[in-house]
């Protein structure tokens, strides 16, 4: 049967797939726009397929806050090259994704694939539509959607790297503050709110590895053992977030800036996604 142009561009809206893809999977669904809508997303499940062991080192990560400052959601989608992370319909790709993320309030990536991108297809089955489309391997590698008094975000120009920072206070004296936290997470990439987020894997390796430098070093063995807390001690401080230096003023810390800001002002949480 005739396939209309009007019927090309139709499905080619719907489903962001190229001119020629949508004409040939209207010609095989005899006209049938569902039809063709399935034949598309079947391709796009043989690429996911065909391109699973591929490495997705590239992307875009979206930090942003909704519900009026009071709710924050961060969003890594990585894929193969630049090339595709460059396009501004897979930056609106993505920051949709984070949209749907934040009205559902998804605790995993699971449920994110789970959740509804529209009418007829799920998160998941729209990256699978999309993989067909882009011709790369798309993986949710990461996201987070929580609350505080006020969440902040900053988003690294090139949308490598992005921080979401949730704060005690909501001011505008404490926003403003935020933001500048929210760039020294994503600069500075601390591992933990402060000591007591630190897992004790990270801990006694730490330990081991100071006591190991202070033997070398030709310490006895009982001095090693407090060199190496005094270096633990040091570790804490250039990463945990509260402990670090601020940045912009490194003679006060990072708690006693937001403190200085606001009494009582500090984070109550924080997310920093990198794809590199």
């Amino acid at each position: 049967m005739g396939i209309t142009a009007s019927q090309v561009n139709m499905l080619r809206q719907k489903t962001g797939a190229g001119m020629m893809d949508c004409k040939k999977a209207l010609v095989e669904a005899d006209g049938d726009e569902q039809k063709a809508i399935d034949i598309l997303r079947k391709k796009g499940q043989k690429v996911a397929s065909k391109r699973g062991d591929n490495d997705t080192n590239e992307g875009l990560v979206i930090a942003k806050p909704f519900n009026d400052g009071k709710s924050g959601v961060i969003l890594a989608l990585a894929c193969e090259t630049d090339f595709v992370a460059k396009n501004d319909s897979y930056y609106e790709f993505v920051d949709k994704l984070a949209d749907i993320a934040a009205e559902n309030r998804v605790a995993s990536v699971e449920d994110f694939n789970n959740a509804k991108f529209d009418d007829s297809l799920t998160v998941g089955e729209k990256i699978t539509e999309q993989i067909g489309v882009i011709g790369e391997k798309l993986v949710v590698n990461a996201l987070e959607v929580f609350d505080a008094d006020a969440v902040v975000a900053y988003n690294h120009p090139g949308n490598q790297v992005a921080a979401l920072v949730g704060l005690t206070k909501g001011s505008e004296a404490a926003v403003d503050a935020g933001k500048q936290v929210a760039m020294q997470v994503a600069a500075m990439a601390p591992i933990a709110l402060d000591k007591t987020g630190v897992d004790q894997a990270t801990i006694d390796r730490e330990l081991e590895i100071g006591k190991e430098l202070a033997i070398k070093e030709g310490k006895p063995a009982e001095m090693a053992e407090k060199i190496s807390q005094g270096r633990l001690n040091k570790f804490f401080k250039e990463n945990t977030l509260l402990s670090q230096p601020f940045v912009r003023d490194n003679k006060v810390s990072v708690e006693q800036f937001l403190n200085n800001t606001e009494g009582g002002l500090t984070v109550a949480k924080f997310k920093r996604i990198a794809l590199k």
